[in-house]
């Protein structure tokens, strides 16, 4: 086994965090801190997941924070329109639909980038802009509730503990495992990595790029909307600044994680570390009186453009 920095670089920025974190604070490693820490980053954590298997595959997706936005909208909408029917079964049934919405949101995405050979970085731009006016369309500029028989039965999703773990941190780690199977286990995990090392080498082995491609997208769907199902109870509404800026902190827990952003190289667990890094630092800024918990977004994109230049100097 040969070590190596990019692998190992997110779990020690990671501790190095945490010890900096004590030193300025001592309640920054406060189980209670921690815990609520890493539930906040478990959407982002989630939704990075899907984001490994796009990067990865060459591709980029822009429109998560927006396409967050709109599930939970569609979920919300649907369980209200199915409480007087389905009484509590709406829960399960909003889930389904979420899933479904988010699978084919990542659907369309692939097939404009693959299909319609438009350039990753502007088909996702446009559908962002899409997802993001059909949420404020759907709310009306204000916001969806959803219905007080539901709220309580919903709650334990983001609130919950299983074993005194929150539940949002166990889903995430689910996400996780399932996703580092696929990507380094299957036949597909492989084909995803062909493609985005070297287009042409994996067309002549034989490889689809157009379904490799299209399947990452709805892999990246189907992503969004496990974060969004487990986010419904965190606000109990929809509105149209949900998921705001979090394709910023997606792509840079996945490009934190080691991931390289020019695609071929997937890494699940670093790009679980990149996103607890990032909730971690938010909550630092929070605790101490460094810097105004104002620029918690501004700190973030350097962070996103020092990784980047880390990876090409790397080279």
């Amino acid at each position: 086994m040969h070590f190596s920095w990019t692998e190992a670089g997110p779990f020690l920025a990671l501790a190095v965090l945490l010890v900096v974190g004590f030193l300025i604070n001592p309640d920054f490693l406060s189980a209670t801190n921690l815990s609520n820490v890493i539930t906040r980053s478990a959407f982002v954590a989630i939704i990075a997941v899907g984001a490994t298997f796009v990067i990865s595959s060459g591709g980029l997706d822009l429109s998560v924070g927006s396409m967050v936005a709109f599930i939970t909208g569609i979920t919300i909408m649907f369980m209200n329109a199915m409480v007087p029917d389905l009484g509590l079964w709406a829960i399960p049934a909003g889930m389904v639909v979420a899933i479904i919405t988010g699978l084919l949101c990542g659907l369309a995405n692939g097939l404009i980038v693959t299909v319609g050979k438009i350039e990753p970085f502007i088909a996702t731009l446009g559908t962002m802009g899409i997802f993001r006016a059909l949420i404020t369309y759907l709310t009306d500029g204000g916001t969806i509730p959803i219905d007080r028989a539901l709220r309580d039965a919903y709650r334990p999703l983001y609130f919950g503990t299983i074993a005194g773990i929150p539940i949002p941190i166990l889903i995430s780690l689910v996400v996780a495992v399932v996703g580092a199977f696929v990507l380094y286990k299957t036949k597909y995990g492989r084909k995803c990595a062909a493609v985005g090392a070297n287009e042409d080498v994996a067309r002549y082995s034989g490889i689809s790029i157009i379904k490799t491609r299209t399947i990452a997208y709805a892999i990246q769907g189907a992503c969004v909307a496990v974060a969004a199902i487990c986010y419904v109870p965190r606000l109990g509404a929809a509105t149209p600044t949900t998921g705001l800026l979090w394709e910023l902190q997606v792509i840079t827990a996945v490009v934190i994680g080691g991931t390289a952003l020019q695609g071929g190289k997937g890494r699940i667990w670093g790009t679980i570390a990149g996103a607890v890094i990032l909730e971690l630092i938010a909550n630092l800024m929070v605790l101490s009186d460094f810097v105004s918990e104002y620029l918690v977004a501004a700190v973030q994109g350097v962070i996103i453009i020092i990784a980047m230049l880390v990876q090409r100097f790397s080279k």
